[in-house]
Parts: structure tokens; sequence; C-alpha cells
């Protein structure tokens, strides 16, 4: 394992040394002023995408942007314009957000004789209804609709009891595809990915807060659960398994292809709704990816079994890791992962599918670009930690490949080949829901951050595909039964009592009573990669307490600065074997800190979201 570390950190240099990755002439940094230009640029790069889709795609799923055209690619329902609300309203464009939301209302129909990917239609048309309907629903955004009825959540609804049917097997995780109108085909593969069945925990979970309806939430729940307990000794998953038998049919574990988003949903779930189970799984599954697929500052896939190594590449799904890292508060091996990617950016102008570690050239077969987020969020994640101009810096790269390499007539292009930068005519809708939303939010951000993420009135999670959820008290306080209106409960909870509380409170708070609690008292004191993790303690926003809940479901969270440093626990180690392990895991923050982490200890034994095509399980 050491040995395959120093090569891997030998390969690195070659690579951050080579002219040919990094050029001797240095730009300038981005300034506050560019940064607003570059913002501006973004928001126009939307627009000539959204533009040419509605003016030649809609409503069919997806634009063909060389010969302006559309195509229905997943279940020819408008696809794109669904993927793109949340992005209309981040960018304040109320107009558009209406007349879309309103088209959608009364147009949009799932009782149609089509088979559908249940993750891809989960994270893109589910994530993208319910973030929308979020939105043009309450007041507090600044985006509500007056004429809006809640249309977007029936549709939302009535397309998750069409998903239902695929949980129907003896582990209880999902097929990968159903048929919105007659269920699961009897000839079916049995055969799904891990991501695909470990990445519906958010949009499922928050539509039954928001039906009380807990069907969605416990179907989505009972697959994570199935998924890992099937776990290798070594607390690994493979890529793909047999819905059917639990059987593992890809045995190689990593952090991209088909896994990916299994570790993003685990921490997300946690964060959004307070469960702590997620965390727990987590912190095991996050510790063995460090243990044993982490080549610093590289991740290759092993054998979940053996941890034999399988294969040394980096594939572009790797990309969105840094990001969550900067969730968790790994900070310092995100800057380096971070590094190394965007290495491979800069070498080809994009990210191609592939990238051979080993021979340090495009793997056969994965040279395309097909739009892909996951280095631009993870470089907004990293700069929203940071404030490190170098990620401006990134950025503005970013934004010079798409607009030299990939922008066409009605829109952007996939990218066929990324050392010949030849275009293909075709254009992914995450592109609007993710690209460029996370492109706009960085510069954003440095420009002044005028935006619903940043000022409104909620914390947000954003789902795989760039939806954004937010930690309101229906969604993130849950299984109580209480009424958050004003600060309490229900009186046949309670008798003809007011709730009562051990923790102080400050006499000049309103009902939203604000309380800082040191946050060691709640998750103990974490003494791993201590130079990123930023001390400080969480902020409890009570929002009414019920006797019984856990301190997950009680409170809201966020970052405020801490006065002390000191640790007033001390962590508790479980030892599995000879080796431990500690990585910090925090509760994102506002948008200028990450919070005082959770200590994470998971000690192991010594010792392929999306395939490279487009579709990301």
């Amino acid at each position: 394992m050491e040995v395959r570390k120093q090569l891997m950190r030998y390969l690195l240099m070659l690579i951050l040394c080579s002219n040919t990755f990094i050029s001797r002439i240095q730009a300038e940094s981005v300034t506050p002023e560019e940064a607003m230009l570059l913002r501006d640029e973004v928001r126009g790069m939307f627009y000539h995408a959204f533009d040419g889709y509605m003016d030649h795609a809609f409503p069919r799923d997806e634009l063909k942007p060389l010969s302006c055209s559309g195509e229905d690619t997943l279940g020819g329902y408008a696809l794109t314009l669904i993927d793109s609300l949340d992005t209309l309203a981040l960018m304040g464009d109320l107009e558009h957000f209406t007349t879309s939301v309103e088209w959608i209302g009364k147009n949009l129909r799932f009782d149609i004789n089509k088979t559908v990917s249940v993750f891809e239609t989960t994270i893109r048309i589910l994530g993208g209804l319910l973030s929308a309907h979020l939105i043009a629903s309450d007041y507090a955004t600044g985006m509500r609709i007056p004429s809006y009825n809640d249309e977007l959540l029936h549709l939302a609804e009535d397309l998750a009891r069409r998903l239902l049917p695929a949980f129907d097997t003896p582990t209880g995780i999902p097929y990968g595809s159903v048929n919105l109108l007659y269920g699961v085909d009897e000839n079916e593969s049995k055969i799904t990915s891990t991501a695909g069945g470990g990445t519906l925990t958010l949009e499922f979970g928050v539509l039954s807060r928001l039906t009380d309806d807990p069907i969605f939430e416990q179907v989505t729940k009972n697959s994570v659960l199935a998924l890992w307990a099937r776990r290798s000794r070594i607390n690994l998953v493979g890529a793909h398994i047999n819905v059917f038998t639990g059987e593992w049919t890809q045995k190689d574990a990593g952090i991209g292809t088909s896994i990916d988003s299994f570790y993003e949903y685990l921490l997300k779930a946690f964060l959004l709704f307070g469960d702590e189970e997620y965390l727990f799984i987590f912190q095991e599954a996050y510790a063995a990816a460090m243990h044993y697929l982490y080549n610093d500052p590289w991740y290759v896939e092993v054998n979940m079994n053996s941890a034999a190594l399988v294969w040394p590449l980096f594939n572009s799904l790797q990309a969105f890791w840094p990001g969550l890292q900067v969730l968790a508060g790994d900070v310092d091996p995100a800057i380096r992962t971070h590094t190394a990617f965007f290495s491979v950016w800069k070498r080809y102008g994009f990210t191609p599918e592939g990238f051979n570690l080993a021979t340090l050239s495009v793997q056969h077969g994965q040279r395309s670009y097909p739009l892909r987020p996951e280095l631009i969020e993870s470089t907004y994640w990293l700069y929203k930690a940071t404030r490190d101009s170098r990620y401006l810096d990134a950025g503005r790269d970013m934004v010079a490949s798409l607009q030299y390499g990939a922008r066409c007539t009605c829109g952007y292009c996939h990218i066929s080949d990324v050392e010949f930068h030849k275009q293909e005519d075709h254009m992914e809708s995450f592109f609007l829901a993710e690209t460029v939303k996370y492109l706009w939010l960085l510069f954003d951000l440095a420009a002044g951050s005028d935006n619903l993420v940043e000022n409104g009135p909620y914390k947000y999670i954003f789902s795989t595909e760039g939806h954004l959820l937010p930690a309101t008290p229906q969604i993130s306080l849950v299984q109580e039964h209480c009424s958050y209106i004003g600060a309490f409960c229900p009186r046949s909870n309670f008798g003809h009592e007011s709730p009562t509380f051990d923790i102080p409170m400050d006499s000049q708070e309103s009902n939203a009573t604000k309380t800082v609690l040191d946050t060691t008292s709640l998750f103990g004191h974490s003494d791993g990669h201590k130079s990123s993790s930023v001390s400080g303690v969480i902020k409890i926003i009570l929002q009414g307490l019920c006797p019984g809940l856990s301190h997950g479901q009680k409170y809201g969270i966020s970052y405020v600065a801490s006065h002390s440093t000191t640790p007033r626990d001390e962590p508790v180690d479980q030892r599995v074997g000879d080796v431990v392990q500690s990585h910090s895991v925090v509760l994102l923050s506002d948008s200028s800190a990450i919070s005082t982490p959770v200590n994470l200890q998971n000690n192991t034994e010594p010792s392929s979201k999306g395939d490279s095509e487009t579709f990301r399980e």
C-alpha cells in the first residue's frame, strides 16, 4: 500500500511539473470587478442554452445544439425545462420561472407508457419539481407565484408513486427501470448500480415530509440499509448488485462511476433530515474510502473484499469528491485532490471521462466531456470554504474552455474528444441544472453573493443534480408531529402544559429562540486533519422543541465562530485492527465558514454516478 502511495505521489509531481499541464505564464488572479463580469458572462451562457432549448427543442427532453432541434432522452416530458426551474429562480428571473411553472402545472402528465430510469427520473424530474415547488409556494424566497396551488407537488407525488413498484424486490433495492404506466417489466434486469439504489433518499424524503406519507422515505432508506448491510468486511461497497439475491455482480469499489452519489447522499441525508443513522454509515464508509481508495492525491478502484488494486483511473465523476469533503470538513485532502483533478482539465481544456494514471493519457473509449459539472461543483465549495482566489482562477479557465470549445449555434455541445475538441450534437439537461449554476454561484459569491442560496431564508442542501432543497422546519425537523407556528407543540401531545427546556434561553430572543451550544457536547472532539478543521460552535435555532426528539430533529444547525477551541470530550476509538484513521465531519455553515467537526473515528485493518456514458449512476 505504501509503495503504491509513493508511486501515485511521484506521478502527480510529474503532472504538476509538466509544462503541458501548467503554463509558465500565470494569469493575474480574478478581482471582484472581474468576478462580476464573469458572473454576468455565465448568466449569458445560461440564457444562450436555455433560449436555444425553448426556441428549438421544447417540449422535448433535450436540445441538439448543433442542428437546433430537440430529442426525447428520458421520458418525453420537457426534461430540460424541469431541470432548469430552480436555476431560473436562483438568478431572480421571476417572469420565466412563473411561466415555466404554470406551463408544467397545466400540461405535464406521467400516466404514459414509458420505461424510465428510476435514478435519473428521481434526481432530474422529481428533484426539479420539488425544488421549484418549495420556491414557488413560499413568500420568504421572494419568488412566490400568486397563482400557484401546489401543482408541482401533486405531480411529484404522482411520479413517485409510479416509481414505487421498482422497490418491490426481495432485498428492497430497487430495479434500475420502471414503466410509468405498467410498473416493472417482467424482463427487467435484476442488476442495478450502488448509486442507483443509494441516491434517492433526499428527493423521496422531502416528498414524505411535504405529503405526510412516510412510504417514500421508508423505501429509499431501506434500500440504503440493504446496500450497506452487504458491504465487505473492510466497509467497501461494489459497483453493481443483484436486487433479488443481494450478490455483488461487480466488486470494484471506488468513488466514481456507479458508486459516487451513494457516499454523497449519506452525508446530505443527515444534514437535511437530522437522521443520525446516515451519519454513522457515512463515517464508516468515508473512513474506509480514505484508507483503501485514497492514493494521495488520486483515488483508485480496488476489489471491495481484498483491497487489491483493480484500476488506476481518474474518471470524471470522481470530481465531486472534494466538494463532499468540504461538507465533511476534510478540507486539506480536498485541496490536494482538486489540484490534481484540475491539472487534467488544464491539460485538455476539459476533463475526459477517463484519465489513465499509469500512462498519464486519456483512457481509450473514455475521451468525451459531456458538459459535466462535478469539478466545477468542487471548485465552488472549495472557494466557499477557503476564499482562495485560485478557485476563481480555475472557474475563469472553465468558463473560457466552455465558451471557446463547447459553445455552438443554439447552446453548448458535448465534446466527443477532449484532445481534438470535437463537438457532438447533444446538450444534457444537467448543463443548465448544475454546470452553469455552480459557475454562477462561484462568481456571485466573489462579487457579493446576492442570491437565494447565500442570503435566502434557509440553508440549502444541493441534490446530486444541483437542485435546491431547503432545511425548513417541515423538512428538517422530522417525525415529531409538532406544529412549528410560534414555538409551541399541539396540546394533544402535551395536555395543557407548554413544553419546558433544559437549555438556557436568552430572554431577548423571539419565538425562533437562538441558543449557542458547544458542539463537543453533542458530537465530541476530533483530532484528525487539525489544520483543515475550523473550530466553532453550532448555533441552534429552536423552532419549538418537542419532547423525545434527538438534537438533529429538534434543531436547525448553522455555524457561528467560536471563542474557545478547547475540547470538552475526548474521542472514543472503536478499534477493529491496529490502524486508526480519523477524518473530520462538520455541518456546513453559512457563506463564509465551515463548522466545528463531528468526531469521525473508523479503524480499518491494515493492508463505476454513471458509467462512462452520460447517465450518472
